[in-house]
């Protein structure tokens, strides 16, 4: 065997050290949300809150392997964005931005962690009221939860992508609910967020992507973006766009000395992962990212609204397609959900019923954790019961 050929055995769930940092940094990331979502209070500036979720990642895997003889990379793989009500996704504003929260907000939250490039990401939504969440609000979160459950149960080996995409959409109708169009679902390796395997959120004609069938040993980042209105989202401010992540196959001789200058900040500070604007140096990158962006030396993560008055769910989690089942590595509890629709589908109910792991012989008995033993980020997804509506908070 090449060398090569054993790095890229090596570098997939069958090492168990891959799977030691992929937890590790799911274990990282499922904090950092928890944090995030305690700091989410009426009057609190959007941009404080993000930056205190990308300062906590920071800080949590900057204390792993600190002494290996070769530097190992690690930090933010998705930088923490805070998107409230019709705004569907990408809001992590830049440092001069006044944009608070309110009572009675609903909020997305979604950020990812790495560990040598072994990534978690997760998206929550939060509603900021107390008691339980009620009428199209709470339609719209379950919508997304349940969705997000049935996809759990359905990418397992030997199933297929657009087995996901058509069971997504009918979980959303069964809520009066759209899946937003243009959310895609993506295989993660090491240092590749976005890898070849897609999941659609929609199928329409204009968008394709290659039929893929699920393997062992895979992991997936799965996202369901839902929405009261019609699942068509605009850009309306190019301005608002400040994430962004370097196109490694693109080259162009920048003109602007301010965007060559921003470039090879970017290249140095950011190579491969996502990042956003507000770690550079704010006046010269708006100048220098412009040009990066037209001649595709960069790719936008643009912010995306809905109609006004639209409500809009985001739920996303990591997982590891084990050999013993799928396991799902990020999550975070949901609040009481009182939707106005239930689940009477058989065929819904049907996935709901199944299960995630696969049963080992000889009985399973799990170990008896020890005191002081830190507690697996990993969930167990049981069989739902469909009279919670598929809104059981994951423990």
């Amino acid at each position: 065997m090449s060398d090569d050929e054993r790095e890229e055995r090596e570098l997939d769930l069958t090492s168990p050290e891959v799977v030691t940092k992929y937890k590790s940094a799911a274990e990282i990331i499922n904090k950092a949300l928890q944090l995030v979502v305690s700091e989410c209070k009426p009057k609190a500036k959007i941009v404080d809150i993000c930056e205190k979720g990308d300062v906590f990642i920071r800080e949590q895997t900057g204390n792993m392997y600190k002494n290996m003889k070769k530097k190992i990379e690690r930090g933010v793989a998705f930088p923490t964005c805070i998107s409230v009500n019709n705004t569907v996704c990408h809001f992590s504003p830049l440092a001069s931005d006044e944009t608070v929260l309110a009572e009675g907000d609903i909020v997305k939250i979604d950020m990812g962690c790495h560990i040598d490039g072994f990534i978690a990401v997760v998206a929550h939504t939060h509603v900021l009221q107390e008691g339980p969440v009620t009428g199209r609000s709470a339609d719209v979160i379950a919508a997304a939860n349940t969705a997000a459950e049935v996809a759990l149960r359905l990418v397992r080996p030997g199933k297929k992508n657009k087995d996901v995409t058509e069971a997504v959409q009918k979980v959303a109708a069964a809520y009066d609910c759209k899946i937003v169009e243009g959310v895609l679902s993506h295989q993660m390796k090491q240092f590749v967020i976005d890898g070849n395997k897609v999941i659609l959120s929609v199928s329409n004609p204009d968008t394709r992507v290659d039929d893929a069938e699920f393997e062992e040993n895979e992991v997936y980042s799965i996202d369901i973006v839902t929405s009261t209105g019609d699942g068509k989202p605009k850009l309306l401010d190019e301005k608002q766009t400040t994430i962004y992540k370097r196109a490694v196959d693109k080259n162009y001789h920048l003109k602007m000395k301010a965007s060559r200058f921003i470039f090879s900040e970017i290249s140095q500070k950011f190579p491969i992962m996502p990042f956003t604007a507000r770690a550079l140096e704010e006046k010269r990158a708006r100048l220098g990212l412009v040009e990066c962006v037209n001649h595709e030396l960069l790719q936008p993560y643009p912010v995306l609204h809905e109609k006004p008055g639209d409500i809009v769910a985001h739920i996303k989690f990591t997982v590891l397609l084990m050999p013993n089942g799928s396991d799902r590595v990020t999550s975070h509890s949901l609040q009481e959900l009182q939707p106005t629709k239930t689940i009477d589908d058989p065929e819904i109910k049907a996935w709901l019923a199944l299960g995630t792991k696969t049963k080992k012989k000889g009985g399973g008995k799990k170990k008896k954790a020890k005191k002081g033993d830190k507690a697996e980020p990993s969930v167990d997804a049981e069989p739902i019961d469909v009279a919670t509506n598929g809104t059981e908070p994951q423990e």
